[in-house]
């Protein structure tokens, strides 16, 4: 409850920054006690912050779709994990939320709506206020939030403070508001798909605080940025995209590395000259996955029991210190979009999100990626991807019930005709930037046996051969 004309001004200011038309800062906010007596929930933020909530309503980061100007194959269509398929765990809608517990009643999954910004709901496309309550403000500004699932009166889950019955405590928690901190992005971010740094190789927990060694730009005693820094949008929606995402918050804003670097950075001739079809990372990030293991092969086809953790799982491969592998890439890229048939590349591959851009594209660079490589079911005759209830299939390893429940909520097709199809997917490394001195040198990639498929990527031979004949 706002009691002063001050109090007022200061929370104008706040919700200034929390919209992003101030440069991100390092210095804390902190709702004092005058802003409000007790933390109710999300309609305690929206006493003030209505508006905040409606433009980060339309973001991607709720809704998780948004404008796909950037996929070749999306026809206008909005894009975003609830409608596209992905070979980790396969998409959201057979498996939003609910304790999945093993046999020792131990909780080993609780859906996917576990790092969305919501309390429990689904994102809907029409804005009301039940909606509005169901954004979780805490989760992106509140230092020390936790949450947990519980169920409402109605037996429905939900998801709540794990404070929720200790009023001063959580008065205490829902006070402490900040502008988002790497903490907080990497809670999501880096422990998707199923276990720390399992999914995207390069945004390790280890960024929380890190050395120079490890990260250029996010090392505590050196730079120090943080996520929004670089991902600073407006009206909550952020600046970047990957690309295996297939929204675009602010598709009029493209993220570089020349958003703060010079175009040709080095001041020698040899070096400036590549960087007009070599990306920057493939040089400054020569390999990912540095201290925690990436998810490189996830096989749904067989089951895998852990009896550690009494579950059970895809069976996995895991990679660390990979090197990339290298593709064009001119900032389009083609999506397995939820329901669509699904076609083989030129080469015969089932591929889930790719680059598109070739040598020839003059408007292509070549870019580092993790390949990764996963095992799917498609309907034989219709062939389309489907997605697996994997929630249950945690529990009792029975991945024919998990398709079945996946082809059920998605085409309404109880036990499905189908097969097991290989299928990969491109990502984008972009962060865990290493030192100068840390760079690949020219004997790298320019030598018999370097890291670069010349071929592959459209070369008769090493181009360094030709320009020296």
């Amino acid at each position: 409850m706002m009691k002063t004309t001050a109090t007022l001004v200061l929370s104008l200011v706040f919700v200034a920054a929390l919209a992003g038309t101030a440069p991100a800062v390092r210095q804390h906010y902190s709702h004092q006690d005058d802003y409000f007596e007790h933390y109710e929930g999300t309609r305690t933020c929206l006493e003030c912050h209505e508006q905040e909530a409606q433009d980060f309503f339309h973001s991607q980061h709720y809704q998780w779709r948004g404008k796909t100007p950037n996929v070749v194959n999306a026809d206008g269509m909005e894009l975003g994990k609830l409608n596209t398929m992905n070979d980790f765990c396969t998409n959201p809608n057979p498996s939003w939320i609910g304790n999945a517990v093993n046999e020792d009643g131990k909780i080993i999954a609780q859906g996917c709506s576990k790092c969305h910004a919501g309390l429990g709901a689904k994102p809907q496309a029409e804005m009301t206020q039940a909606q509005l309550e169901n954004i979780d403000c805490l989760i992106c500004h509140a230092s020390g939030y936790r949450r947990d699932l519980y169920k409402d009166d109605a037996g429905q889950w939900e998801w709540r403070p794990i404070l929720w019955k200790n009023q001063a405590g959580l008065d205490a928690i829902s006070k402490r508001i900040v502008l988002p901190q790497r903490t907080m992005c990497l809670r999501c971010h880096s422990g998707a798909g199923g276990g720390q740094n399992f999914k995207r190789g390069d945004l390790e927990y280890e960024l929380k605080e890190c050395e120079t060694e490890f990260d250029v730009h996010m090392a505590t005693e050196g730079n120090d940025l943080q996520c929004i820094d670089c991902h600073q949008g407006e009206d909550h929606r952020i600046v970047g995209r990957g690309v295996d995402l297939p929204a675009n918050d602010l598709p009029d804003r493209t993220l570089r590395c020349t958003s703060c670097h010079d175009e040709r950075p080095h001041d020698i001739a040899a070096l400036d000259n590549h960087t007009d079809r070599v990306y920057c990372t493939v040089c400054h990030i020569p390999t990912f996955a540095k201290k925690d293991a990436t998810d490189m092969v996830r096989d749904w086809s067989q089951p895998k029991y852990h009896p550690d953790s009494k579950k059970y799982s895809a069976t996995i491969t895991f990679g660390k210190d990979v090197v990339p592998v290298y593709a064009w890439y001119n900032g389009q890229s083609k999506a397995a979009i939820l329901g669509q048939r699904m076609e083989t590349d030129k080469n015969g591959v089932y591929t889930m999100m790719g680059p598109v851009g070739d040598k020839g594209d003059k408007s292509a660079r070549i870019y580092a990626f993790k390949l990764h490589k996963g095992v799917l079911p498609m309907l034989k005759k219709e062939q389309r991807l489907i997605p697996i209830g994997v929630d249950e299939f945690f529990i009792d390893g029975n991945i024919a019930e998990a398709v079945a429940r996946g082809a059920s909520s998605t085409y309404g097709i109880g036990y499905p005709e189908y097969e097991w199809i290989n299928v990969r997917r491109y990502m984008g490394i972009f962060h865990e930037v290493q030192p100068a001195a840390n760079a690949l040198q020219c004997l790298d990639c320019h030598r018999e046996g370097g890291r670069m498929d010349w071929k592959a990527l459209g070369y008769k031979r090493d181009p360094l051969l030709d320009a020296m004949d």
